[in-house]
């Protein structure tokens, strides 16, 4: 494995450190503003749009796969 590899590697790991720490810093600040329900509250919304984004794209690939055939 070269250094490109090493340096993409590297990339994504800080990339995805960065996103961590945005989404901790957004469901704190409900859990400082709103109190432990909200901060619960706003836990589910993010994961239920993971969820939401994830399951649009299985259907996607469901169906590609159903008209190749």
């Amino acid at each position: 494995m070269g250094a490109k590899f090493w340096i993409g590697f590297m990339a994504a790991i800080v990339g995805l450190g960065i996103a961590a720490l945005l989404i901790f810093l957004l469901i704190d600040a409900a859990w400082y503003r709103w109190g432990f329900l909200g901060g619960c509250l706003a836990l589910a919304v993010v994961l239920l749009v993971i969820a939401w984004f994830m399951d649009r794209r299985t259907a996607r690939r469901y169906e590609e796969d159903v008209e190749a055939v």
